[in-house]
């Protein structure tokens, strides 16, 4: 049998060797005269699984290793007899890690106190729910917004709010919601001119999902005009292009990594090899990668800590502290900065970025050891 992987998925090279013909390939350069004899397809964003790519060929199964799915074809997929994969959940910490680094990025730039901020959250699946999981132990206050959630479980469901209580009362607005352009449940253009306008002033919009759900132009008018405070941005309409005015305007930019832990990239590989083993009846349904690289300093002692001037350093300061051990978000965004034009070659090249999880943490504070276990640290 054949298999055709796009080459940058990690920890996939020899896994499959022992019993098929495995071509790599760039997602990009991925064609219909390559996978014509497949029997699977392994990709990530960056290839378009449609009828002109698929149509004829022999591929039984697509798999992607992604949390997203909208660059497949799904309807196509599911008419033609081909099996389709996706990775949900896959690089939930990861994000929930992004999105707490930049949380304390953001307070510090705009002189925030979390603990004062609400926090609206767009989409609670498995990504938002982390989030918001992070969020409450910072203390913050927080708003949810997922209507296909609320119609799934009890309604009028308390914890629920409509998008436009979440647009004019959040401090902080964060996307977690898929790509879909049709339905009742569109997000093509979620955030636009018109609903932009709605929001605070001093508020700042976060996007960490799908470019395509945030009007780009709308949102670089919106900042140009001091309509909003500012944006943090993982994802661009048209990538890999990004908007560069967009990028200069945003407090935070960065090239679609918010999920590029190596935890997050290992779940997605699990889970693509899985589902193809389990279609092809290999024996590598319970397959995982051997090892994974860890952290260079994964110990993070807090005891003592002084922050500024020789102070005590205050629970949040302490969690601050440890969150930037782990991850300083601005140095993605100092690099993209300077090179808007590599976007790929950042994604394809990212550094070894480990999550919560893979740390441990000694601290006197007890408070702080509670919010640092709920992020997912080890505490010690």
């Amino acid at each position: 049998m054949k298999i055709v992987i796009d080459e940058k998925i990690p920890f996939i090279r020899g896994v499959f060797e022992r019993w098929a013909d495995v071509v790599y390939s760039p997602g990009r350069h991925i064609d219909a005269r390559m996978v014509k004899d497949a029997d699977a397809l392994i990709v990530r964003t960056r290839t378009r699984c449609n009828a002109d790519l698929l149509k004829g060929s022999s591929v039984r199964i697509v798999a992607s290793a992604t949390i997203g799915f909208d660059h497949l074809d799904t309807g196509w997929l599911e008419e033609n007899g081909i099996r389709w994969a996706n990775a949900p959940g896959c690089n939930s910490g990861s994000v929930m890690q992004y999105i707490t680094s930049l949380l304390f990025f953001l307070a510090r730039k705009h002189n925030l106190d979390l603990q004062s901020v609400t926090l609206g959250i767009v989409g609670v699946g498995n990504v938002g729910s982390k989030v918001e999981r992070a969020a409450r132990a910072l203390g913050m206050h927080v708003l949810l917004n997922d209507p296909p959630r609320e119609r799934r479980e009890f309604s009028p469901a308390p914890e629920f709010h409509p998008l436009h209580k979440l647009l004019t009362e959040s401090d902080i607005l964060s996307l977690h919601v898929p790509l879909t352009r049709e339905g009742e449940d569109k997000t093509y253009h979620l955030l636009n001119q018109e609903n932009l306008r709605q929001m605070k002033k001093s508020a700042i919009l976060v996007n960490s999902s799908r470019g395509e759900v945030v009007d780009n132009i709308a949102l670089r008018e919106a900042l140009d005009e001091g309509l909003l405070q500012g944006a943090a941005l993982d994802v661009w309409e048209a990538e890999p292009a990004a908007d560069p005015v967009l990028a200069d305007l945003a407090d935070i930019a960065t090239p679609h990594i918010a999920g590029y832990s190596v935890d997050g990239k290992a779940n997605a590989t699990i889970s693509s090899v899985r589902a193809v083993a389990k279609e092809l009846h290999l024996p590598l349904t319970g397959w995982s990668p051997e090892a994974l690289p860890q952290p260079e300093e994964p110990l993070i002692d807090l005891t003592m800590r002084t922050v500024i001037h020789h102070l005590p350093a205050s629970t949040l300061e302490l969690v601050e502290a440890a969150v930037r051990h782990t991850y300083p978000i601005e140095e993605d965004d100092l690099l993209f900065r300077k090179g808007k034009k590599n976007f790929e070659y950042l994604r394809d090249n990212y550094r070894i970025r480990r999550e919560f999880g893979s740390y441990r943490i000694r601290t006197d504070d007890r408070e702080a050891a509670r919010i640092m276990s709920e992020l997912g640290f080890e505490i010690i």
